[in-house]
């Protein structure tokens, strides 16, 4: 059975802390190993270096399987040295490179914290998704948030609400849909998944009392889409669509924009939210948080998400 790698993320940050935690929790259920500078792991972590990925499985039990990649400079927690920039974004390469060689199941990325790569690197990218997507050639990426009790896609992402009404076209959300729709098939075994869309406007636009959007355009987009054999439902009133009864009668909730469609996954289940990149031609899953700089180093943080992130890594490379 192939491990997933864990990538150090910002070595600053909480990264090293959760990875440790979740090897701790899940060492005889998931083969795993850690890519990055032993130096940045918490103190009394007890690890192994191993010599390549095939050699995790038999050390996991026992200690931390480490695949060292060295740094620049060390880790004060809540302080980003722009010295391990470069570091840090040679380790996402890398890890990438070892999953298309077929030597790792799948890449669960750490938080890296976009303005120190940026300082220290000239990164490029607005961050992970895009640089992930560079590395699969260039493609079309979309990001839900997944838990047992919700999956959840924005439509649109970090844009201002101002903007979402223009940026949300026929074809993004047709694509949308799409890499969606595949996605839960190949990397989540659903044959024929049901896909929940949600309206643009209060109400789903009120018969157009609210807004016109769904009328004008989201209403024979999705019918269409019916019509070639896609299991939807929508425009439906986001207001309405989260509750118990509703999610069960669908599979993933397709949002229009980002407060409308994390907003309820972080109310259900704040901690055990995971990050995943569908339309990437490898598994990439994430905690669904960021490098927590204020409470790195002290021993508190939460290892929850990255746990799930690592479990549904698993599980999406078996499926």
């Amino acid at each position: 059975m192939k491990p997933v790698v864990l990538t150090c993320g910002e070595p600053a940050g909480i990264g090293p802390e959760v990875a440790a935690r979740a090897w701790a929790a899940l060492a005889d259920r998931v083969p795993m190993f850690w890519l990055g500078d032993p130096r940045h792991l918490p103190a009394g972590t007890p690890f192994e270096v191993i010599a390549s990925p095939a050699e995790a499985s038999g050390v996991s039990g026992r200690a931390l399987p480490v695949l060292p990649h060295p740094f620049a400079g060390g880790a004060l927690a809540g302080h980003p040295d722009p010295a391990n920039a470069s570091g840090v974004i040679e380790v996402i390469a890398r890890a990438v490179a070892l999953v298309q060689a077929g030597d790792a199941a799948a890449v669960c990325t750490a938080p890296i914290h976009k303005k120190a790569l940026q300082d220290g690197a000239a990164f490029a990218y607005p961050g992970h998704t895009e640089y992930l997507a560079a590395l699969a050639g260039g493609c079309d990426v979309i990001m839900m948030i997944a838990s047992d009790q919700l999956r959840v896609v924005p439509a649109t992402i970090h844009i201002a609400l101002s903007e979402v009404p223009s940026a949300l076209t026929p074809a993004l959300l047709r694509r949308t849909i799409e890499i969606t729709h595949s996605s839960l098939q190949t990397q989540f075994g659903i044959a024929s998944p049901r896909i929940a869309i949600s309206g643009l406007n209060p109400h789903a636009g009120e018969e157009g009392a609210m807004g016109r959007e769904e009328i004008a355009w989201i209403a024979g987009l999705v019918g269409d889409m019916q019509a070639e054999g896609f299991s939807l439902t929508g425009p439906l009133p986001a207001d309405t669509m989260f509750h118990a009864a509703a999610r069960a009668r669908y599979d993933v909730a397709i949002a229009m924009y980002h407060d409308q469609a994390l907003i309820p996954i972080k109310t259900l289940d704040f901690d055990r939210g995971v990050n995943v990149t569908l339309g990437l031609p490898f598994i990439r899953t994430s905690p669904d948080h960021g490098t927590a700089f204020d409470i790195a180093g002290k021993g508190i943080a939460n290892p929850s998400s990255m746990i799930e992130a690592i479990l549904m890594a698993h599980r999406m490379s078996q499926t």
